[in-house]
C-alpha cells in the first residue's frame, strides 16, 4: 500500500481524470464504463481511442480490470483503494441522515444493550448494508460471583458489580460438578475478585490457578476455567457481536452475485474468533478506517468492504466499535460520514450515562 501514492502523483492530469471517473461510474451503477461514455463527461475533448489507450495504461498498473468481453472498465481491489485513500471525497452529513441516526439515539432508556441493538438496525436501514456494533464489555469492578446448578448439564453464573449491574449468564459445566464443587470455585473466586473487573480477574486467576491448584479441587478448577470462558463471551446467547440487515446484502442489483459466497460472510459474522478480529481493526487508531476486499480480515468474503470506527467512552478509551459492511461499490463518501457520527454519538451517550 506503501506505493500507491507514488503510483497517484506519477500520473498526469488525464490519467488521473480517466481513473476517478472509471471508479465513480462503477460505484454509482456497478457496471463497466467504457471509453464513448467517457467522452462525454471529460473536461477536455478527447477521442475514444485515447481514452481506451490511458485505460489500457492503469490496467497495465493493476488498478482497472476488463471483465468478461466487455469493452468497459471497473477499478480493482488496488484501484479502489488508491481511489479511497488519494482522490475520494468525503461529503457532509446529510441532513436527513443525521435525523434518523439522532432519533435512534435520544431514548432516555438506561440498557446500553437495547440502544446498541437499535444503533443497527438504523445503521442497516440507513446504508442499505449489513450493520455490525461491538457492545462494550462491562468492566466496572466485581463485588460478588456464584454459580448455580441447572442441571447436570447446565448452569448459571451470578456476577454482581460493584455499581449495581448484575449479570446472569448460563452455561455447560465440565462433567462431574457438584453443589459443593461449585460453592468452592465461587469461594475461590469472591476471595480474587475484590475491586478487579472481569479482565483483570482473568489476568490474576491465570497466575493464581498455577501457584494454588492443591487449594481447589480439579472439579473446581475445570469448573473456573469453563466460567471465565462464558464471560468472554464464548456462550451463543452473550455474543457481544450485533449484526443487523443482513438481507440488506442479497437484495443487490449485481445479478451474478455469488449467493454461496453471501451465505460464506454470514457464517464468518458468527464465529467466535471474529470479535477478536474486530476489536483488532478497531484498536488500532481513532476515527473511520475502510478496508476494502482481501483487507478485510474479519470476512472470507473477498467482494466486501467495511466501514468501521470505534467508539470512546469519557477517558477517551476504546470500549467497542461501529460498522457497515458492502459489496465493494459501497458508496463510500456518504458511508463514512454516517459511520463516523454515529460512532462519536454513541460514545457520547455512553459518557454521558457513566
Amino acid at each position: 500500500m506503501s506505493e500507491e501514492p507514488k503510483i497517484l502523483d506519477q500520473m498526469n492530469d488525464r490519467s488521473r481524470e480517466v481513473f476517478r471517473r472509471v471508479v465513480e461510474g462503477y460505484l454509482d451503477s456497478g457496471d463497466p464504463v467504457g471509453s464513448r461514455t467517457l467522452t462525454r463527461t471529460m473536461s477536455e475533448r478527447v477521442s475514444a481511442a485515447t481514452i481506451r489507450n490511458v485505460m489500457q495504461d492503469l490496467e497495465y498498473l493493476g488498478l482497472l480490470d476488463s471483465p468478461h468481453i466487455s469493452a468497459g472498465r471497473v477499478p480493482t481491489q488496488l484501484g479502489l483503494r488508491m481511489f479511497v485513500d488519494g482522490i475520494l471525497e468525503v461529503g457532509d452529513l446529510q441532513n436527513e441522515d443525521r435525523d434518523k441516526i439522532e432519533r435512534t439515539l435520544t431514548s432516555n432508556e438506561s440498557d446500553v444493550s437495547g440502544m446498541l441493538d437499535r444503533v443497527g438496525s438504523a445503521l442497516s436501514g440507513i446504508t442499505q448494508g449489513a450493520s455490525l456494533v461491538l457492545t462494550p464489555k462491562h468492566e466496572a469492578p466485581i463485588k460478588h460471583i456464584e454459580f448455580v446448578s441447572l442441571g447436570a448439564d447446565r448452569a448459571l453464573v451470578v456476577l454482581v458489580f460493584a455499581d449495581g449491574h448484575v449479570e446472569n449468564r448460563v452455561f455447560t459445566p465440565p462433567l462431574g460438578q457438584t453443589p459443593s464443587s461449585m460453592r468452592e470455585a465461587a469461594n475461590f473466586l469472591n476471595a480474587l475478585a475484590e475491586g478487579k473487573t472481569l479482565t483483570e480477574l482473568r489476568r490474576t486467576m491465570t497466575k493464581d490457578i498455577s501457584a494454588k491448584r492443591q487449594q481447589i479441587d480439579t472439579l473446581a478448577h475445570d469448573l473456573v476455567e469453563s466460567g471465565l470462558a462464558v464471560w468472554e463471551n464464548e456462550g451463543d446467547v452473550h455474543e457481544r457481536l450485533i449484526v443487523r440487515g443482513r438481507a440488506n446484502l442479497l437484495n443487490s442489483d449485481d445479478e451474478t452475485a455469488d449467493l454461496d459466497l453471501i451465505k460464506t460472510l454470514f457464517d464468518d459474522l458468527e464465529r467466535k474468533r471474529d470479535i477478536a478480529e474486530f476489536l483488532e481493526l478497531t484498536e488500532e487508531g481513532d476515527g473511520v478506517r475502510i478496508f476494502i476486499g482481501s483487507e478485510n480480515k474479519l470476512f472470507s468474503l473477498s467482494g466486501s468492504s467495511l466501514v468501521v470506527s470505534p467508539y470512546m467512552n469519557a477517558d477517551r478509551k476504546i470500549i467497542g466499535a461501529v460498522g457497515v459492511i458492502g459489496p465493494t461499490r459501497l458508496n463510500y463518501g456518504r458511508i463514512v460520514p454516517i459511520v463516523d457520527y454515529t460512532a462519536q454519538l454513541v460514545g457520547k451517550l455512553i459518557s454521558d450515562r457513566g
